[in-house]
């Protein structure tokens, strides 16, 4: 056998090796709110399993359907950890000689792996029920970041928002302006089953008591923004869900003081609902109430995830320093 026609039989597998090594170095394109669990098949259909899917794939609050907090699909643990590419969040829970929490980012690819290995199906439970809320946070921080840089590929321009309320705040391409007010905006995308919102506005901070009955105060200042909101049939307009209390807590943003509350909205005297959620952000250098809220209607399509976007496109406000 000559030089050159051991080359053609070598070149072929080399380009395969080549390609196999690209693929490997590949971004993780995973969708969003999903996770990868790597458990054996016995634990998983057992009380292990049970517990990761109470704390992972219970229901997300504020939705007008059921939906679970992660999407998760499970590998047996015989699978590589490595092979295991199609999701920016991995958990490995198996037995072992020691008892083990652990956390590695991979920044080529990128993901988290997060490692709960126990001597016993009680230690591994313990470590599920210690580390789950801990977990939650760096995976849903990871999926607003990469939402957040997505967006940054094309934004509408910042100019009108920046100027009436002082802020600078990431909304991609699609929206667009359908009311424009002195201290109010309403930002509205079209998909293919419904829409998506967001309003801006602010009121002077001494018509809010951040003390007291805070919930009350914002339902209130949510229903008399509503008379904005109308649906084509005439008398309609916005509301705060009357069915369920929603859910409040208090939180920060962009370094402020800051209240969440998740809920549903509908239309009075129709029949369109769908989920909110609401950031009313105390802002005294400007002496206001700053508040950004997103909400959207989809009877046919996962609100989950939706809602997810708007609260991405909502951390992002990054307010002026006078």
């Amino acid at each position: 056998m000559n030089k050159t026609h051991f080359l053609f039989i070598i070149l072929p597998f080399l380009l395969i090796s080549c390609l196999k090594t690209d693929k490997q170095e590949e971004p993780v394109s995973g969708k969003t709110n999903t996770i990868s669990i790597i458990i054996d098949d016995q634990l998983w259909y057992g009380e292990v399993g049970d517990s990761i899917r109470n704390k992972f794939a219970s229901p997300v609050l504020g939705l007008t359907q059921e939906e679970p907090l992660f999407t998760i699909n499970q590998y047996p643990a015989k699978l590589l950890e490595g092979f295991v590419t199609d999701s920016r969040s991995i958990i490995v829970v198996k037995k072992s000689a020691v008892d083990k929490f652990e956390i590695t980012h991979n920044k080529s690819l990128p993901h988290n792996t997060f490692r709960i290995y126990g001597k016993s199906v009680d230690d591994i439970i313990c470590s599920i029920e210690l580390n789950s809320a801990q977990i939650i946070k760096m995976i849903r921080d990871a999926e607003i970041k990469k939402i957040q840089e997505d967006n940054s590929a094309s934004l509408l321009n910042p100019a009108i928002i920046k100027n009436k309320f002082h802020i600078d705040i990431q909304i991609p391409t699609g929206y667009e302006y359908m009311l424009h007010k002195k201290n109010f905006i309403w930002l509205k995308k079209d998909i293919i089953s419904g829409n998506t919102s967001l309003l801006i506005y602010q009121i002077p901070l001494h018509n809010f008591k951040t003390r007291g009955n805070v919930v009350g105060n914002i339902i209130k200042m949510r229903d008399s923004i509503g008379y904005y909101i109308k649906g084509r049939e005439p008398k309609t307009r916005m509301i705060t869900g009357e069915a369920y209390a929603p859910y409040f807590s208090n939180t920060a943003l962009d370094g402020k003081e800051a209240f969440e509350t998740k809920g549903t909205w509908e239309l009075k005297n129709d029949f369109m609902a769908g989920p909110f959620i609401n950031y009313a952000i105390v802002d005294p250098v400007y002496n206001r109430i700053l508040v950004i809220e997103g909400f959207c209607y989809s009877p046919s399509n996962q609100e989950r995830d939706l809602m997810f976007d708007l609260e991405a496109i909502i951390k992002s406000v990054k307010i002026d320093k006078r």
